[in-house]
């Protein structure tokens, strides 16, 4: 992988403690990490090849704020509020979908192109003089990067996206990520946890315990498992298979039939590969196909994990099949994930618990703990403020970093 962005090594001493346990289940917190950290950093929210044709259309929810994104008879993608400019209702409902010509609210019936425009409001005689142009649908900041679209509903941060990960430039272009396709099958993990998101992001945020907790994923590609931080919240995670028989069933299958594709980088030929975006988002490639997964805060302590499965063109029988051994591995691994999950965030609230103790194999965790300290230094403190009180004492510690520095 070319890139300028060096990325961070891990220091012979560092602090090898995480987040207090009060910052797992503060609501002036959760408060703060809506307001500072979910709307002002990207998500993704689908790629390109979802929506293919004119009036196709995806939505995507976030804390309150919930998007449109659409394409146009211009073929154009666009991202607009998925709200209407009358009352505010709900112009897409569901995950995706397809209208013909125009997006029609179902509260009182305006009309809106695909580009956004207002065409009409119904019974036009019973506003007055009222100039269109001005209730067209608010757009959203959106960036498309190798097909994955992204967005941000407050600026942040973040620099564009194309900055922000021009160090997997070279192997999204790889795996020609542009052209992917959406799957059949829907992703494996679905589901609504009853914990804090952070609790998700610590499980998810390092390899030490594939080995004990993922029978499949060791057996698969063993202590080949590597996490890599960069700075500016990014990170990429990649682990080798070879020629091993594979001791269960879905991987010795899979290590059968997942073929070579000589078209592929070298390096990426038996390579599976995720690529990690601050605060909740993975992009994860297999060299079948490749998948997305974020962790959406619902809550204090509710968290729906989410995502959409990828496909190539023109699969043959034997990369279909090795595609969906993938997601069978994938699906595992997931469940296996959620209860770790469950049991992090448990020991958070328990009187017992004094802090983390990291491995030098979990330092992508602590990159992730870091970036939420920058964000928020306010979770440096050991004990949670008084209630009413985080706010203060996140800006006037963010005054007093900007001063030192």
């Amino acid at each position: 992988m070319n890139t300028a962005v060096k990325p961070i090594k891990v220091p012979t001493e560092w602090d090898r403690r995480g987040l207090p346990g009060w910052t797992y289940h503060s609501k002036a917190l959760f408060d703060l990490e809506r307001r500072e950290v979910f709307l002002t950093h990207w998500q993704v929210a689908g790629h390109v090849n979802d929506i293919p044709a004119p009036g196709d259309w995806l939505s995507f929810d976030l804390l309150g704020e919930r998007a449109l994104v659409m394409r146009g008879r211009d073929e154009q993608v666009r991202a607009f509020h998925n709200l209407c400019r009358h009352r505010g209702a709900r112009l897409a409902d569901g995950a995706q979908g397809h209208c013909k010509g125009a997006m029609v609210c179902p509260f009182h019936g305006w009309v809106y192109n695909l580009d956004g425009t207002l065409r009409g409001p119904a019974r036009p005689e019973s506003f007055g003089d009222m100039d269109r142009s001005d209730f067209g649908l608010k757009p959203v900041e959106m960036e498309i990067w190798n097909g994955f679209i992204f967005l941000r509903f407050e600026s942040g941060p973040q620099p564009g996206v194309s900055e922000l990960l021009r160090p997997f430039e070279a192997d999204f272009a790889g795996y020609r990520a542009g052209d992917l396709l959406p799957a059949e099958i829907r992703w494996s993990g679905e589901t609504v946890l009853p914990v804090n998101w952070k609790s998700v992001r610590d499980v998810d945020n390092e390899g030490y315990h594939v080995a004990m907790a993922h029978p499949a994923l060791q057996d698969l590609y063993g202590r080949s498992y590597r996490d890599i931080a960069y700075p500016g919240g990014i990170s990429h995670s990649i682990a080798e298979f070879g020629d091993q028989p594979g001791r269960l069933w879905s991987v010795r299958q899979y290590l059968k039939l997942s073929p070579v594709h000589d078209w592929l980088p070298e390096r990426l030929r038996r390579s599976w590969t995720y690529y990690g975006l601050f605060p909740n988002t993975v992009i994860a490639f297999t060299p079948e196909g490749a998948q997305y997964y974020q962790d959406i805060p619902l809550g204090l302590n509710e968290t729906r994990l989410t995502g959409r499965l990828y496909r190539r063109a023109h699969e043959t029988r034997e990369q279909r099949a090795a595609r969906y051994l993938a997601y069978r591995i994938d699906r595992e691994t997931s469940y296996e994930d959620q209860q770790l999950s469950i049991w992090s965030n448990e020991s958070m609230k328990s009187s017992a618990f004094e802090d983390f103790h990291l491995s030098d194999l979990e330092f992508g965790v602590k990159a992730h703990h870091d970036c939420l300290r920058h964000v928020l230094p306010v979770v440096k403190l050991e004990e949670e403020p008084e209630d009413g009180e985080i706010g203060i004492h996140n800006e006037n510690m963010r005054r007093a970093l900007k001063k030192r520095e």
